[in-house]
């Protein structure tokens, strides 16, 4: 018999499983809010330190010591314990259990900083082909650092595409452009998008095959996105893999260990090679579209 979800309904549980997505508003108490932002401004002051993007910060072309714009802090677990506790023993954590079943695996995470006055979109795509699992209960947990209106750019998901089709993301020159193609994005019904806006403290769950995107933040707000993947115990990670070699990806968050596999027999596109160099969804997709400028 199943367990009854800790963190949510039963009919959340059934609505997740049906459409692939989850809004919970102020589910992140104040207390770990102001823990994880006061590390966050820490993390800002030193990224003007930077000038180029790199393994661990990702910044628009305009980035600068006087004008921070940051796109990504990758892997914040990594960085420091505030995000790793958050991560691994903090409430999204239970929120995942009940999404997934008691065996958890975390795989990565991630903090978007969608700075304002136009930080950038992020074009139609769905998660799993860039980092593919042996099934598709892979999901990400996004954490609304600030409250969100539809002048920040909120997440736009598709109800039920994570049941529909599996799209490539490469290009018709064979190039991985980390998007869904024009001529492909006709067989998305996005006249059925939701648009997921919410106070500090929100979450957002998506799954793994869920056809999602965001428009440009035009607002003078920054709308920063704490994002954790998790999945199945169960689903081991393909190469090549964006996480390969990181020391926390594949840690047990919740549960045990997978005695054995369980593989999904419908099939999954393979990215490129990310050892050969990969900074973040932002770096290619704006890649591909300055290269068609």
């Amino acid at each position: 018999m199943a367990e009854e979800p800790k963190t949510i309904t039963a009919e959340q549980k059934a609505f997740y499983d049906e459409n692939g997505y989850l809004l919970l508003e102020k589910f992140v108490s104040d207390a770990w809010m102001d823990r994880l932002w006061d590390v966050t401004n820490r993390f800002v002051e030193e990224s003007r330190t930077v000038t180029k993007s790199n393994i661990k910060f990702d910044v628009e072309p305009d980035h600068s010591a006087d004008n921070p714009r940051l796109r990504r802090l990758s892997q914040p677990v990594e960085h420091d314990p505030v995000y790793k506790e958050f991560a691994f023993n903090g409430p999204i954590v239970d929120l995942a259990a009940d999404l997934l079943g008691p065996d958890v695996k975390f795989h990565h995470s991630k903090l978007n900083f969608k700075w304002s006055g136009g930080g950038e979109e992020v074009k139609w795509h769905q998660d799993i082909q860039f980092w593919p699992h042996t099934n598709y209960s892979p999901l990400t947990i996004g954490l609304y650092m600030s409250d969100v209106d539809d002048e920040m750019g909120p997440m736009g998901v598709i109800p039920k595409s994570h049941d529909a089709e599996l799209f490539d993301l490469y290009g018709k020159d064979g190039a991985w452009t980390g998007y869904i193609a024009d001529d492909d994005i006709g067989r998305v019904p996005l006249q059925d998008v939701a648009w997921l806006k919410g106070p500090r403290g929100s979450v957002t769950v998506h799954n793994c095959r869920m056809v999602h995107g965001s428009e440009p933040n035009r607002s003078t707000r920054v709308r920063p996105l704490l994002l954790h993947t998790y999945s199945a115990a169960d689903a081991l990670t393909l190469e090549p893999s964006i996480v390969a070699n990181r020391p926390l990806s594949n840690s047990i968050v919740r549960g045990e260990r997978a005695k054995w596999a369980r593989f999904d027999p419908r099939p999954c596109l393979m990215p490129p090679d990310w050892s050969k160099g990969y900074v973040s969804i932002f770096d290619v997709q704006q890649k591909d579209k300055d290269n068609a400028a």
